[in-house]
């Protein structure tokens, strides 16, 4: 596992408020190798972003497990399409969901299944701003990232139709786009933490505050730095605060010299990652609004929510007002339970969701 997405999965427990025993198994662990498992690289030449810029060359990595099952027609019929959340990729994705997910006669058993993982723009393997362009890249958008996902599904693996797409957190974003961008693409869609509104209110507010906080940073230099500046692991706490259950983190952080130990943790961990990648990856959420057209999704939806999600709150009544616009779409509010712990805990907790997944795939009609 590369030390990027290793870090990656650290940081994302970390906020979360794993605890020590937790995060020392996901530091020494191998990455996970499945049946049938591949990785590759799809290039897309002169790709045209929202923003009007061109990237000469896009790279978008992905990862593959399970085996492609052809229909009588010689079509893939199995194809999940999983999307991962910001700041992580395709192995960080794998690396926690092997457990509840993946194994014999479990939702997403590998026998049956062909799952597709791209990192995103921006993410893991994929193009991004430290590969060298720094604050030169293109200013992409969720709108971009799902343009290039499908591309990869459609053009490198030769996928016509999923039977499913599934995200969590931004990936669940991404899934709503999917199931209004091609909405005969796919038979169901079960985006896991998320709205399908424009990113308002204190949503918006916190990544704002991401953003301004590293281009506001003497030490960012326009994004042409030596040294990794300070100005995101100063503020990466305040994405603690908004991604986990201030119970739990009380529980695991009951002292203060705890609370200031596992806010050493968050900082030093935060200062590993790039800053122009992460400025890209959170101002990337400016253009997500897919409340104009949800009346364009056909496939079933299921959205899980969490009781505990301060960021994508059930007292916001977004679901209510819009789910019914959807013709075939309903949402889960997960209760808060002794395991929950926020957006980012709860997200990487398929135990608290598996068995509605179960029940949308077995609900799938060809």
């Amino acid at each position: 596992m590369s030390s990027a997405i290793q870090g990656a999965i650290v940081f994302f427990l970390v906020l979360a408020g794993g605890s020590p025993s937790v995060l020392a198994q996901i530091e020494n662990s191998a990455p996970p190798v499945f049946p049938g498992q591949t990785e590759g690289d799809f290039t897309i030449k002169g790709f045209h972003f929202n923003s009007g810029e061109v990237l000469p060359e896009l790279r978008l990595h992905y990862v593959t497990i399970g085996t492609p099952h052809r229909d009588s027609v010689g079509a893939i019929d199995n194809a999940v399409l999983m999307l991962h959340a910001t700041g992580g990729g395709a192995t960080s994705l794998l690396t926690h969901l092997q457990g509840p997910l993946f194994g014999p006669s479990q939702s997403l058993d590998l026998t049956r299944w062909y799952l597709i993982f791209p990192d995103s723009i921006g993410h893991g393997k994929s193009s991004k701003p430290s590969d060298g362009m720094r604050a030169r890249f293109p200013h992409y958008g969720y709108e971009d990232m799902v343009v290039a996902q499908h591309r990869l599904v459609t053009e490198k693996l030769g996928v016509t139709h999923l039977r499913l797409v599934m995200g969590m957190s931004m990936g669940a974003m991404h899934t709503w786009l999917w199931g209004e961008r091609y909405p005969e693409m796919m038979d169901g869609l079960f985006p896991i933490g998320s709205l399908p509104v424009a990113t308002n209110g204190r949503n918006r507010l916190w990544r704002h505050m991401i953003v301004e906080a590293i281009r506001n940073d003497p030490e960012w230099k326009n994004g042409d730095y030596q040294q990794q500046p300070h100005g995101y692991s100063r503020i990466a706490p305040l994405v603690a605060i908004m991604t986990g259950n201030p119970v739990r983190q009380f529980e695991a952080y009951p002292t203060q010299a705890a609370a200031d130990a596992w806010y050493e943790g968050i900082t030093a961990s935060a200062h590993q990652k790039d800053a122009n990648d992460t400025l890209y990856q959170y101002d990337a959420s400016s253009d997500y609004n897919p409340s104009p057209d949800l009346e364009k999704i056909k496939a079933k939806l299921l959205a899980i929510e969490f009781e505990d999600d301060q960021i994508n709150a059930p007292e916001f009544a977004a679901l209510d007002r819009e789910m019914p616009r959807v013709k075939s779409g309903r949402y889960v509010i997960i209760p808060t339970v002794k395991q929950s712990n926020g957006e980012a805990g709860n997200i990487a907790n398929g135990e608290l969701w598996v068995s509605h997944l179960h029940d949308l795939l077995g609900s799938l009609t060809h």
